[in-house]
């Protein structure tokens, strides 16, 4: 799982018109077996499912297929106002590119003192009220004239067995969770405390966070909220993980953004109250099961051309010699182990075996246009029991594509993608 700081581009998820399936997608279960890409045939738009709930992570709509949540949309024109939030569907072969949605502050953002939002940005999602269906925290920018503490600018979009409908409703902190002037922001989801419900924190000022336990009302408000807590560092950073597999969530809390130093933060029956292992400066942290042993390992991302790993909650060091600055993990050959996503200027996948990640077997994932790639998702979205990646091109602000690479057992990632499609889809009506 891809540990950044939330906010940045996600999820972070053919050419310019939505995708319909050009034929039937099947896992035959063999090794080396990649199923046809599916390309655009035209801009018109499919139902969303409609589903019962599950709990498959980012299923918005409780049908048991992960979902993907895609921010900065290319535009009609440059330098315009951003489009919005867009949600692709999952189905019985993965992602549905016709069965999508744009969100946007206008229809679905909840409004402070008379004001909608202009941002309206995705940065968490987790099943926060326990109903089913997976939840999206969103960050706003609600008015502030600068004097006491700033509003909580993040917003809750409940999902449903139509995904995400009706309007945001405001997160709401109390009081006596925040601290200083600071935005209360940065919201990480995790099962912190073991009681099965998912929790929420947050930023609240210097090295203190919001802990807000769940599950959390329709309204916004949470089960309860106690005093900040004391932090290793300023920034939350998710996904969270029972790293020490003892029941409880953990987060990764950097010291600040950029390359920084970082700290494992340890749930208990109180919440994340203890700091874990200290990490090394770094431009990013991916937690991961690399290796054999009972505990997660995390890797840390650098320019200088090493990806550090240790090993939780000891710290003992390893090393992998590739340059990184952004890092992602999940299985994508069904071992049981992680492999390691490092992406800059090229994307690499390693390979997680017994004795830890290798570079014997690296594959590197070649772009499917010209342009910059970085990956938006690791995860399983065609539910073969494989976690496939999803990169997207950017070619400016009116041209990208996205694609999706599907977890194969030999070779780890397929060589071509199964769906391509371009975000200006979201566009069309």
């Amino acid at each position: 799982m891809r540990v950044r700081r939330a906010g940045t581009a996600a999820a972070v998820l053919c050419g310019a018109l939505v995708l319909a399936s050009c034929g039937p997608t099947q896992h035959t279960g063999s090794a080396d077996h990649t199923p046809p890409v599916r390309t655009a045939k035209s801009a018109a738009k499919l139902p969303v499912p409609r589903g019962k709930g599950s709990t498959v992570d980012d299923d918005f709509n409780g049908d048991g297929h992960r979902d993907l949540v895609l921010d900065d949309l290319v535009k009609a024109q440059a330098h315009t106002d951003d489009a919005g939030i867009g949600v692709v569907y999952g189905g019985a072969r993965g992602l549905t590119p016709g069965a999508r949605q744009l969100l946007s502050p206008v229809k679905q953002g909840a409004a402070t003192k008379g004001q909608l939002p202009a941002v309206f940005e995705a940065e968490a999602t987790c099943d926060l009220d326990g109903d089913g269906f997976t939840d999206l925290v969103v960050s706003t920018d609600p008015p502030y004239d600068g004097q006491g503490q700033p509003p909580v600018p993040l917003q809750i979009l409940f999902g449903s067995p139509s995904g995400l409908t009706g309007k945001a409703v405001k997160l709401t902190v109390p009081a006596r969770a925040r601290a200083g002037k600071d935005w209360p922001d940065q919201p990480v989801c995790g099962d912190f405390d073991g009681d099965d419900a998912q929790d929420l924190v947050l930023h609240a000022s210097g090295s203190q966070l919001t802990y807000l336990r769940g599950p959390f009302t329709r309204k916004g408000a949470p089960k309860a909220a106690t005093a900040p807590v004391p932090a290793p560092g300023e920034l939350p950073t998710g996904p969270a993980l029972d790293v020490d597999r003892d029941g409880y969530d953990d987060l990764i809390v950097r010291t600040a953004e950029g390359t920084t130093t970082s700290a494992l933060v340890l749930g208990g029956p109180t919440g994340p109250t203890r700091t874990g292992a200290l990490l090394p400066a770094g431009i990013d942290v991916a937690l991961g099961r690399f290796g054999k042993g009972r505990a997660l390992d995390a890797a840390i991302g650098a320019m200088g051309g090493t990806a550090l790993r240790y090993d939780l909650p000891t710290a003992d060091r390893g090393a992998l010699s590739s340059p990184g600055s952004m890092l992602d993990a999940a299985d994508f050959d069904g071992d049981g182990l992680s492999e390691l996503v490092s992406s800059g200027s090229r994307i690499k996948v390693f390979r997680g075996r017994t004795a830890g990640l290798s570079a014997a077997g690296m594959v590197t994932v070649e772009p499917t246009a010209v342009g910059t790639t970085r990956v938006l998702a690791v995860g399983d979205f065609d539910g073969d029991g494989r976690a496939d990646l999803v990169a997207r091109t950017y070619q400016g602000e009116k041209k990208d594509t996205v694609a999706v690479f599907p977890g194969v057992r030999k070779g780890l990632v397929a060589a071509e993608p199964t769906v391509t499609f371009s975000t200006s889809a979201f566009l069309s009506p």
